[in-house]
């Protein structure tokens, strides 16, 4: 059984690094898309300010303030948007229910600042202020996982359904049905061989741009990396979904969009869901692409260690038993 298993690993390991168009992508495209955007955001931060108001508060006038933008967050969520704060993230958390009438403000934020004079001078109730300090975080340093999380997400379920598709359509199924491979090995060793290419391609990527760009870090490597195979691991379970009965390459290709589309719009890879519509935050965290970001963001910014992110760990999981599941019980050598 290992060595069919291993030989499958190795077949399929090696047509992929054979195919120096598809390798060379999967190095390119995440590294051009860091640094086009390190450089596009680079200089001073967007004059837009953004404050997060505390749930049930009550109504003041420094709330109909134009040009500020406000979003709600729930009581239990204000010492992780006190961070967001310190981090410049959030402009100002302003807390106006009768019990804690106070705002939080960085004091050396400029956008902090001015927001702190506009709500002095809105003729409103007197508030308590709360001093928060800390470096602000670059936007490259909050999108990094979202690229490489997209890169990872197009790598995993393209690099696996795809191919197990066009492997049952031109018949290379219905021989290695002829074998003594069963279709669990084979399986085993396609979520092999795509989980160590993956995983070992977006190190590469991570530690090459970091080495230039120097990535906020403030949580354990080894707990990133844990977030890594768990979700590619995820991904690459969903992909089998999508391949286990489909002969068409082109269904599969219009399945697979279907899938990757909204995960990248709704998952939070280019910008955060806080402040969006309810649906669409509760729809995204059907996404497992919004665990993996949600995980990595929590460590590499926050320095969120296993416990911290054991919610997202095991929706993970929960997701990846899921899908592998369905996709084995439901894999058919060919459609006939």
């Amino acid at each position: 059984m290992i060595k069919r298993i291993w030989a499958t690993f190795y077949a399929r390991s090696l047509e992929f690094l054979r195919d120096r168009s598809t390798l060379g992508w999967n190095f390119i495209l995440p590294m051009a898309l860091v640094f086009g955007l390190a450089f596009v955001f680079s200089g001073d931060g967007q004059p837009l300010f953004k404050v997060a108001l505390v749930a049930q508060s009550a109504d003041h006038p420094f709330r109909h303030t134009e040009h500020v933008e406000f979003y709600e967050v729930t009581p239990d969520a204000v010492e992780a948007t006190v961070r967001k704060v310190g981090r410049h993230q959030v402009d100002m958390l302003l807390d106006l229910r009768a019990e804690s009438a106070r705002y939080w403000v960085n004091s050396d934020s400029q956008n902090g600042y001015f927001l702190e004079k506009l709500l002095q001078h809105s003729g409103g109730s007197a508030l308590q202020a709360q001093s928060v300090q800390g470096a602000e975080i670059r936007y490259v340093d909050w999108v990094v996982p979202g690229i490489l999380g997209m890169n990872l997400m197009f790598s995993c379920l393209f690099g696996v359904g795809f191919v197990i598709v066009r492997y049952r359509k031109s018949g290379y199924l219905k021989r290695l049905n002829a074998t003594p491979l069963s279709a669990t090995e084979f399986l085993l060793a396609q979520i092999a061989s795509r989980l160590a290419l993956v995983v070992v391609v977006t190190t590469i990527v991570f530690t090459g741009t970091n080495l230039f760009m120097h990535f906020t870090m403030e949580g354990s490597y080894w707990n990133l990396l844990l977030v890594l195979v768990l979700g590619a691991f995820t991904l690459i379970a969903l992909s089998l979904v999508v391949a286990a009965r489909v002969s068409s390459e082109e269904l599969a290709g219009g399945l697979l969009n279907v899938l990757t589309w909204p995960m990248m719009v709704l998952s939070g890879v280019w910008f955060s869901m806080e402040g969006t519509n309810p649906v669409m935050q509760w729809v995204s965290q059907l996404s497992p692409l919004t665990h993996i970001l949600s995980a990595a963001r929590a460590i590499m910014l926050d320095g969120a260690g296993l416990a911290d992110i054991g919610v997202q760990l095991l929706v993970l999981v929960a997701m990846a038993a899921l899908f592998l599941v369905i996709g084995t019980l439901s894999f058919k050598w060919t459609t006939e």
